[in-house]
């Protein structure tokens, strides 16, 4: 016992920061921070002018490259790389499959659902695009609008976060590389990016994640100050702004201190139960046979539309919708891709490609779609039927439309009050997760014997997003918060797009690529579990 104490103690000694991982995007941000407090101006035209160039040549290249995620996400499903086992055929998950989709869930766009299902509606509702000739506020805005929802909120964003994670899981459980970005690009570069250009990758996904989650974290402040002023009558601004960030890191420092998995666990199967409960009150209580049957015509929409709503740009009739919108998810997923990568692919150990796909995939998509039909469904609902929940969008804010929304159903005290825990707990998770992605990285010595990442570089990063996002939100509001994500997500998309071909060409030959050769047959076809075991008998 004291041996393993003493190595335990030993490896945490060997963690130091990587200072050219760590450095370069932390003064970065550091610098953006001091750039906005001392001369405001300057740094929004400096902002806006990046953003609009960054939309106006890109904008294509989001689209195309988060649809081809999907078309590959599902290729894995059903190839016969689905029945490789991460980790090796004697590998033992390290975690139940309800508390792996739990912190998946938590991991990535739980704060997002929350703050924009009954809020972003009512944008699509009151503003679609002018070039598509939609009326606003009509039957067939609605329409537009709860179809746009699924496109955002389900398959095509989980595709993003599950084509690196599941690159990353492999990566490091069977083809052996180190806890970096760059081995996602093993397959496809070989050694040749390790040392300075490994450090350099990195550096740049971690600069994209802190836009992506500073993005977040705004939502996350806007979210529970929205609820507290619904509550408490305390006005939604940067004074409550900041006291509601310094709770959620303060919360989140607690859990961070109790251990990379322990925190985690407990804030995810919570906050998933809680999730659960909320949908079953709604699902009792709101329009129930209207959104079953309009989440399902919208659904069809959806379908029937799919490739023509992912890849508009409004680039003929220079409509500018897509680029708030649809780009700036895109970009976030990507923002936040690399690092959520490091994590989700690392609890993956275990199960077998297939079910990672199953799980990180498909379930998180299916849930987003059963969130936007009940909750999107019902703000619709309220809104066609004179509850005026866009007046609260334009009189508040979109922190605002989730409160009102609750505040026509019945026992919206109760719930309110609920959904403001809901919200804090989903963020204080996310955040947890992936500043511990973050952290390691930006250390040594991370391995799957010893996957802790110091305390100190958590609480580090922690705080650089807690400041960066509530400067953005104070001082450029929703807006900023998107020009955030677009700015962060740019990089990040050539880093996924790579990490995609990369695992296209494990997909097709993974005994190339993995250590476990006995795994195989002669032909290179992965054995099945019945073929494994005859095996080894």
């Amino acid at each position: 016992m004291k041996e393993k104490q003493k190595t335990k103690v030993d490896q945490a000694k060997n963690k130091k920061i990587k200072p050219l991982v760590f450095w370069p995007p932390f003064l970065i941000l550091v610098s953006a921070v001091v750039f906005s407090l001392v001369n405001y101006d300057a740094f929004s035209v400096a902002m806006n002018n990046a953003n609009d160039w960054l939309l106006g040549n890109f904008s294509g290249l989001f689209s195309i490259g988060a649809l081809l995620m999907l078309i590959l996400s599902i290729f894995i499903i059903f190839s016969p790389f689905g029945r490789v086992k991460i980790g090796g055929s004697q590998a033992k998950p390290m975690l139940t499959k309800f508390e792996w989709f739990s912190i998946t869930i938590c991991t990535t766009i739980a704060i997002g659902i929350l703050f924009w299902a009954a809020a972003e509606p009512m944008y699509h509702m009151m503003e679609p695009p002018a070039s598509l000739g939609i009326d606003p506020n009509s039957a067939q805005s609605a329409n537009f609008a709860m179809s746009t929802m699924f496109l955002h909120w389900t398959f095509t964003p989980y595709a993003i976060y599950s084509i690196p994670a599941l690159m990353f899981a492999f990566a490091y459980y069977n083809m052996k590389e180190d806890f970096s970005l760059s081995s996602l690009l093993t397959p496809l570069f070989g050694n040749r990016l390790k040392g300075k250009a490994s450090s350099i990758i990195d550096a740049i996904a971690l600069y994209a994640l802190v836009g992506g989650m500073a993005a977040s974290l705004g939502t996350g402040i806007l979210t529970v100050s929205g609820g507290i002023n619904n509550v408490f009558a305390i006005p939604s601004n940067h004074l409550l702004w900041a006291v509601v960030a310094l709770a959620i890191i303060g919360t989140f420092i607690i859990s961070a201190s109790t251990g990379l998995m322990k925190g985690i666990r407990i804030l995810s199967s919570l906050n998933v139960k809680v999730f659960l409960i909320l949908i079953v009150f709604t699902f009792i209580v709101g329009p129930t046979g209207f959104f079953i049957n309009f989440s399902i015509e919208s659904f069809g929409h959806y379908l029937r539309n799919f490739f023509q709503s992912s890849l508009f740009t409004g680039a003929a009739a220079g409509d500018d919708w897509s680029k708030w919108w649809t780009t700036f998810y895109w970009a976030n997923w990507l923002a936040w891709a690399p690092v959520t990568a490091l994590f989700l692919g690392r609890i993956a150990y275990g199960y077998t490609v297939r079910m990672f796909m199953f799980v990180n995939f498909v379930l998180p998509s299916l849930f987003g779609s059963l969130w936007m039909s009940i909750f999107s469904g019902t703000a619709i609902h309220q809104q066609l039927n004179g509850l005026n929940l866009a007046e609260a969008l334009g009189g508040t804010g979109p922190e605002a439309v989730s409160f009102a929304m609750f505040s026509n159903l019945p026992l919206s005290g109760i719930v309110i009050p609920f959904y403001i825990f809901i919200a804090f707990i989903s963020f204080v998770t996310a955040a947890d997760s992936n500043t511990s992605a973050m952290a390691g990285i930006s250390s040594t010595g991370i391995s799957p014997d010893s996957p802790a990442p110091p305390l100190h570089i958590k609480l580090i990063w922690g705080l650089t997003i807690g400041v960066v996002a509530w400067g953005m939100i104070t001082f450029a509001g929703i807006d900023g918060i998107k020009m955030l994500s677009n700015l962060g997500g740019f990089p990040a998309l050539f880093l996924i797009s790579l990490v995609g071909i990369s695992l296209a060409l494990v997909a097709f030959n993974p005994k190339k690529y993995d250590s476990f050769k006995s795994d195989y047959d002669k032909a290179g076809r992965p054995l099945n579990k019945s073929e494994i075991i005859e095996k080894s008998n």
